[in-house]
């Protein structure tokens, strides 16, 4: 059994780099950009956190939009054999 931090320390050092982007480019003028930073920031902080590369990810999803295929998993691989 994993033991559990009793500070949320780790979450304050996850959402501290969105935080200070937000913060310093203002963020965003329309709620359809506001959604494409939210998701964008989501699979980066997920796929680094798997230590998977966001470039390779991003080509990825990008052409399986491009031949209208679905999208690739941003589950860990392990999670999509159970």
């Amino acid at each position: 059994m994993q033991a559990v931090d009793p500070t949320n320390n780790a979450a304050e050092r996850a959402v501290r780099k969105p935080v200070l982007w937000r913060k310093g480019s203002f963020g965003t003028d329309s709620p359809r950009g506001s959604r494409f930073v939210e998701r964008i920031l989501t699979a980066v902080a997920t796929l680094r956190s798997q230590k998977r590369n966001v470039v390779e990810y991003l080509v990825d999803a990008a052409t399986a939009a491009i031949v209208d295929q679905p999208a690739p998993s941003l589950l860990p691989d392990d999670a999509l054999l159970a």
